[in-house]
């Protein structure tokens, strides 16, 4: 390659902020084959190549183009010519109901995790760029959303990285150009079903009346700021008015006050998706209808999340998992000794717990509804009790840690909502 280096410098200044003094041994670059996914891993291969440190990529096929699976070869067959390890990720297990970009985006993301983390690779870089924030803002503002969603995307979010977030778009592609790097223009990108594209048409009328992309990430920046007092002043008040019971939260009318207290509106979307296990956040919209309707007395659904009145505690309400979307039984590993189920409850034995194979973990379920008419030791009451986690060899019942608590058997949530509040 032999650029004028104006890029590859700012890159590694870039990198060196994200990562600090100490590089990993091995890296992860998510590469789609268009222009800024290939900028990306381009100055990565010459980052890597100064500071010894090992590439890998990973291709995305979500399944919905037919040309998709072509260009994740052609992605392949760039790093193969580079001796750069490189990864085709399917996605397979779209039903075809909801929102089909924040499906893919959801898949896309835990397909990526999950690719790393066999790997053992602590981060992974993507290639949004000073567009695609300014774009984000500008969604976000359409949506109504509050200053932790005009904040827009953070350069670092573990184990994602975006080093690429001060760069415009076409620079990226002025300098694919010189290096003679070719890329793949994806059709979707000038499909106007989506609200990114037309936002991304709508810049440059914006920038006639100044609204710039530089000016929306600015935006941004101010509002990331102030999302850092927010966050601060959120943990307050759930310290109060929020109470943690078996995998459910019990809140007062103050959490529900989401139009007029944006630490309320932060609380309560925490709450949703750490109950309903979502990646990203409902919209606000959303979130003041599912609050209103509590307000009202009204049973609410919202992101796998139920809520309802907390029977026998004035002025409380109460949220916990939709059934729908606990997770199917699933086989213990006899050579473990816990688990991660349901994508929340660490289920672990004690070691000298006899176990064996055969053995399956799966929501305690019906058999759990006559045990929740009896009070337990430590007061948990919540209507989720037959959603917690229990372990079987076939039809024999061999412990309900939270139904039943032994002692052998333990499970608990982790992180606990506080802790979650305080990373969001």
């Amino acid at each position: 390659m032999t650029s004028d280096g104006g890029l590859p410098k700012r890159f590694a200044e870039q990198m060196g902020q994200l990562i600090g003094p100490n590089f990993p041994t091995d890296i992860g670059v998510a590469v789609s084959g268009g222009g800024d996914s290939m900028a990306l891993l381009a100055l990565t291969v010459l980052w890597a190549a100064e500071h010894d440190v090992v590439v890998h990529a990973a291709t995305v096929d979500h399944r919905l183009r037919p040309a998709a699976a072509t260009e994740a070869a052609d992605v392949a067959q760039w790093c193969g010519a580079r001796g750069i390890a490189h990864t085709t990720l399917v996605w397979q297990d779209w039903d075809g109901t909801g929102n089909l970009q924040a499906a893919a985006r959801n898949a896309r993301r835990r397909l990526l995790e999950d690719w790393a983390g066999s790997r053992g690779i602590g981060h992974i870089l993507l290639g949004h760029t000073t567009d695609d924030q300014a774009e984000t803002v500008l969604l976000r503002l359409a949506r109504g959303s509050g200053v932790a969603g005009l904040a827009a995307m953070a350069a670092v979010a573990p184990p994602f990285l975006r080093p690429l977030l001060g760069e415009r778009r076409a620079a990226l592609r002025d300098w694919l150009h010189a290096e003679g790097i070719r890329w793949i223009d994806d059709p979707s990108n000038d499909d106007l079903q989506f609200d990114r594209i037309k936002a991304r048409q709508m810049m440059q009328e914006l920038g006639q009346l100044g609204l710039t992309p530089e000016r929306l990430v600015r935006t941004a920046g101010h509002m990331r700021r102030a999302n850092t007092f927010l966050r601060t002043a959120a943990i307050g008040l759930a310290t109060q008015d929020v109470v943690e019971d078996g995998g459910e939260l019990s809140i007062t009318d103050a959490i529900l006050q989401v139009e007029d207290d944006e630490r309320a509106g932060r609380i309560l979307s925490a709450a949703i998706r750490w109950i309903g296990g979502g990646i990203y956040p409902p919209d606000f919209l959303s979130v003041v209808i599912f609050a209103a309707g509590l307000r009202a007395g009204q049973g609410m659904t919202l992101g796998g999340v139920c809520g309802d009145l907390d029977y026998g505690m004035k002025g409380r309400y109460r949220l916990w998992r939709e059934p729908s979307r606990v997770a199917p039984p699933d086989a213990l590993d006899p050579r473990a000794v816990g688990c991660l189920w349901d994508q929340r409850w660490h289920v672990s034995r004690r070691d000298d717990a006899p176990f064996g194979p055969g053995l399956t973990i799966r929501a305690w379920g019906r058999f759990g509804l006559a045990v929740r008419r009896k009070p337990r030791a430590d007061g948990f009451k919540g209507a989720s009790l037959p959603l917690t986690p229990s372990i079987w060899r076939g039809d024999d019942l061999v412990a309900a840690p939270v139904a039943a608590p032994n002692g052998v058997w333990t499970a608990r949530i982790t992180p606990n909502f506080r802790t979650f509040l305080i990373g969001d």
